[in-house]
């Protein structure tokens, strides 16, 4: 089992960046793929970015390509997701989600592990 705990959120303008954090317990962090995901209110949980175990694969949602970054650190248990050219419409929590696989998995209910999540707002 591993339990998953995301910081970095906060308030920032459009354009602005942000670095997410999720660090996870455990000492199997390599054997899961990390993923990102994001839910602004009144919509569904979508996905965002996966990282495979190594960190050697990666995969990202169109809103994402070309902004946002997913990187891992096994060494420290934690995943990272930054931020650059922050947009209004990026505004929702953002949650890591860990599975033990090594498929780069971007269904919400392929991962088995989900954190508390972290509130990132973007104002206009």
């Amino acid at each position: 089992q591993v339990q998953l705990v995301e910081s970095g959120g906060g308030l920032v303008q459009a354009g602005g960046s942000l670095r997410l954090s999720c660090a996870a317990s455990g000492r199997t962090f390599s054997s899961y793929v990390m993923g990102w995901f994001r839910q602004a209110p009144g919509k569904e949980r979508e996905f965002v970015s996966a990282i495979n175990r190594s960190g050697g694969s990666t995969y990202y949602a169109d809103s994402a390509k070309g902004r946002f970054t997913i990187s891992r650190d096994n060494t420290k248990n934690t995943v990272y997701l930054q931020m650059n050219s922050l947009k209004p419409e990026d505004t929702a929590v953002y949650y890591c989600a860990a599975d033990p696989t090594d498929w780069l998995l971007t269904g919400r209910s392929e991962y088995v592990y989900w954190g508390q999540g972290t509130q990132v707002t973007v104002s206009s």
